[in-house]
């Protein structure tokens, strides 16, 4: 089962992405670096609560 996830940036602290992810791939926390609107700029993105 999928679940509904936020991401957000680790500099600004944004919330700038939702996504899903399969916990039984994925259990840990995901980190993916997209791109950020608010930095204007490549950062990394971790899922939030």
């Amino acid at each position: 089962m999928r679940t509904r996830i936020t991401l957000a940036c680790t500099e600004c602290k944004n919330r700038n992405y939702d996504t899903t992810k399969d916990k039984k791939t994925h259990p840990d926390r995901m980190k993916i670096n997209k791109y950020c609107r608010f930095c204007r700029k490549h950062t990394l993105h971790q899922e939030t609560k």
